[in-house]
């Protein structure tokens, strides 16, 4: 029994250490964010859909249901780009640091969308992330364009999360996912066809790319994505957020590892993305204890 539950935290964090490598990618593949995104989510798009004939999961909605599904799409569409767009314009240490801050846009964002009050303590970790924010801000003034890049992306992962978070209730996780890379590759592709980006040569592309570009699409995306959700039956939701708030941590000693110079900043910048990583860890600790906290009142 022990060695299960030690094989399956062992699998979370290789799932954490791969959405780390996430970034590594998004460095090495030579060709432009947006493009990046639409071969990801296009190859995503099929590998999921393959998986969804295997076990025969059904992909009957209403429309009302598949409109969201694409709604969300776009948001995650939105996210990647600015992600990876981060990354191209900074480099993947501030884009993660940054990044990271993105638990304190849902601890917003929740309350709207699930019409509860916000803690006070939301707002005090939030004020402590900004704090962070500030001293990386202040000192690594070249990278502006890629910290608010950054922010972007954090601000619409924060929101396809929250609105995942409540169609997953409701909807199958994995049909949910075939729709939303469907709707991201569309939205994208209106995208490129409206900037005349579409031409021949947008199809060639160096054959380290298309090695790349495989692995985003498989292992950190279509692999990862179903694995999360098979775990689960195993690990609780505080212990998958919890765990996935050391990606910037892997993401950015594999960078210092693999790029080495071009990665190296500043001690304040640590320091900054240090406030960011320990607000976000202490959060996600009160959270849990307060939950624990109102299941023992409502037993009693």
């Amino acid at each position: 029994m022990q060695n299960g539950k030690f094989i399956h935290y062992a699998h979370l964090h290789f799932l954490v250490f791969i959405a780390g490598f996430t970034a590594i990618l998004g460095k090495l593949i030579t060709i432009d964010a947006l493009p990046l995104v639409w071969y990801r989510m296009g190859l995503a798009t099929l590998l999921i859909y393959l998986f969804v004939r295997i076990r025969k999961i059904n992909l009957r909605f209403s429309k009302r249901a598949i409109a969201m599904f694409f709604g969300v799409g776009m948001v995650i569409a939105i996210h990647w780009v600015t992600f990876f767009w981060a990354i191209k314009v900074s480099n993947v240490s501030i884009t993660l640091a940054v990044f990271s801050s993105g638990a304190f846009f849902a601890s917003f964002l929740e309350p709207l969308f699930y019409k509860r009050r916000v803690f006070a303590y939301e707002v005090f970790f939030g004020i402590l992330a900004i704090v962070g924010l500030y001293v990386i801000f202040e000192i690594e003034t070249q990278y502006l364009a890629g910290i608010i890049l950054a922010l972007v992306s954090a601000f619409c992962s924060s929101l396809f999360s929250v609105l995942n978070g409540r169609l997953r209730i409701q909807y199958n996780p994995v049909a949910i996912t075939y729709y939303e890379m469907i709707s991201g590759t569309l939205f994208l592709s209106i995208v490129l066809l409206l900037n005349g980006d579409v031409t021949a040569g947008f199809f060639s592309i160096p054959a380290t790319d298309w090695l790349y570009l495989f692995i985003l699409a498989s292992a950190c995306t279509a692999y990862a994505f179903i694995a999360g959700i098979h775990l689960m039956k195993w690990i609780s939701p505080y212990t998958m957020v919890l765990s996935y708030n050391l990606e910037p941590v892997y993401g950015i000693v594999l960078a210092l590892l693999i790029f080495k110079d071009s990665e190296k900043m500043s001690p304040q910048f640590y320091y900054g993305a240090l406030i960011i990583l320990l607000t976000v860890v202490a959060n996600g600790l009160v959270k849990a204890y307060l939950q624990r906290k109102n299941n023992r009142t409502s037993a009693d």
